[in-house]
């Protein structure tokens, strides 16, 4: 008999989010606890509703810290929160605006949130979006991605005084490498008063790759410095099992160290999910199923086979071809059927080279490469000059699939089909963000037509249309192809 896989119950129940964003906006003022002067921010930058996660996950935060730093509610440790939402649905907002409320009142600088993202373009993304709200608050946020230099990122965290070192930042947004080489090499650098760990992106940090820096970030938090006198209250040691109100009054208060994860994919691995050490957590998904019910009510209920949401307004399709015809599909696609603002993804950094040198050496379309060749501000130029539509098409590698919020994607096309089920999940969810409608096209070879349908399929993604386009219709692209195709010849002799 086949064994039925074991669920711990928070991952089993979790608590259900509203998929469909505009059906179930909330007002922000029907939101409890939220302080004035954010909410007068976040109307001057145009929010004047929550999306169902950001409804359900702000006061759920601020909650964990109603009683200041030092506990959570009635004395206990606060619980860890993990959030499964589908890109675009508005997570970052959902950890920014809590985590700015709670530090408002803060007396002396440290670090008391940490943001962990796996790439720069996502730092600055979340970092711009925590300087916003914290504008006017005398709470200091530092960017380290590597941008800037060693030294330079070390001057903006720490200050050796007559006394000794000072924080500089109350929020710290970073990258994985850059973070472990500043626990380890700079002098000052603590995070023994860290409150918020957010790990953004999370699926993607807890692959080996990272797991060492979410360790290295926690042994930091507990590592015991060299305090004097009366500090010596504030020292943290790694929590037990039972940490509530009595065993605070028996013993020095602790600042508790909480765990945030966000993910449009997260993962539903035990095994994987026992290296976060996470504290009795709370899980907030929209990955379910909805059941029509014979009278008017929808019913939802907990649905085993659908492990991901897309976003709701995304139509999928796939067109199966062979290897010759994939340039001229996506010509087709670009010229005959005018397709603008297309995201086309490729799966690596030569292939998406040689496929805007060919689009650029046809002719007709504005196209240009989004890659880890590019520099930092390159990357941000062209990421600008597509979403004013100045380009029709932006070639990519992976580097933009994840968490990028690209403005006012109308296609995305996966010119390689992508080999694993997150791949596609976070590519596709490029389009259609925030409550929009997109559409996904992927060119699929037909030796891959049966693997890439059963991925989808063990998914839980059934909506993918078949949508074969005829020979004839290329036709009419054949001869400037081949002429293109000896231009390319001649650039990458």
């Amino acid at each position: 008999p086949q064994v039925q896989p074991f669920l711990p119950q928070w991952l089993a129940q979790p608590k259900l989010v509203q998929k469909r964003i505009k059906d179930n906006l909330v007002p922000i003022r029907d939101i409890p606890g939220i302080h004035p002067k954010l909410l007068k921010k976040l109307q001057m930058n145009g929010i004047e509703s929550f999306f169902p996660v950001q409804a359900e996950v702000i006061p759920a935060i601020l909650q964990s810290a109603s009683n200041g730093y030092l506990m959570g509610q009635g004395g206990y440790r606060p619980r860890d929160i993990c959030v499964s939402a589908p890109t675009g649905s508005g997570k970052t907002l959902s950890f920014v605006i809590p985590i700015v409320q709670v530090l408002l009142n803060r007396v002396v600088c440290q670090v008391r949130a940490l943001i962990v993202l796996p790439t720069k373009e996502l730092a600055q993304q979340v970092s711009k979006v925590f300087n916003i709200y914290t504008d006017g608050t005398g709470l200091k946020v530092v960017l380290i991605t590597g941008q800037k230099s060693f030294a330079k990122e070390q001057e903006m965290l720490v200050q050796k005084k007559v006394t000794g070192y000072c924080s500089l930042a109350d929020i710290i947004v970073a990258t994985p490498g850059r973070l472990t080489d500043h626990i380890s090499q700079t002098p000052g650098f603590s995070l023994t008063q860290l409150r918020f760990l957010i790990v953004d992106e999370a699926d993607r940090m807890i692959d080996d790759m990272h797991q060492n820096c979410l360790n290295q970030i926690v042994k930091a938090a507990f590592q015991v410095e060299n305090y004097s006198g009366s500090n010596m209250l504030f020292q943290r040691t790694k929590p037990g099992p039972f940490l509530c109100a009595i065993y605070f009054s028996s013993c020095c208060p602790q600042i508790p160290l909480q765990k945030l994860l966000f993910s449009a994919t997260l993962t539903q691995d035990p095994e994987k999910l026992q290296q976060l050490d996470l504290f009795q957590p709370r899980l907030f998904t929209s990955v379910y199923s909805e059941k029509k019910t014979p009278g008017d009510g929808t019913e939802t209920e907990q649905d085993t086979n659908k492990k991901y949401t897309l976003p709701e307004g995304l139509s999928q399709c796939y067109v199966p071809c062979d290897l010759n015809s994939k340039p001229l599909l996506l010509l087709h696609f670009m010229l005959i059927m005018k397709f603008t603002r297309v995201l086309c993804f490729t799966n690596s950094r030569e292939a998406s080279h040689r496929l805007f040198l060919l689009v650029q050496a046809f002719g007709g379309v504005t196209v240009a490469e989004f890659s880890s060749r590019l520099s930092p501000n390159e990357r941000q130029r062209t990421i600008k000059a597509f979403e004013q539509g100045k380009i029709q098409l932006l070639i990519s590698t992976d580097a933009t699939a994840r968490g990028i919020d690209v403005k006012g994607v109308n296609y995305v096309i996966n010119y390689d089909a992508p080999q694993f089920i997150r791949t596609y999940i976070h590519r596709v969810g490029r389009t259609a963000r925030a409550g929009e409608v997109g559409v996904a096209f992927s060119l699929v070879l037909r030796i891959q037509e049966r693997r890439f349908l059963r991925m989808l399929k063990d998914a839980g993604i059934q909506d993918v249309k078949k949508q074969p386009v005829k020979g004839n219709s290329l036709k009419p692209l054949v001869q400037r192809y081949e002429e293109a195709l000896c231009k390319l010849e001649k650039t990458i002799k």
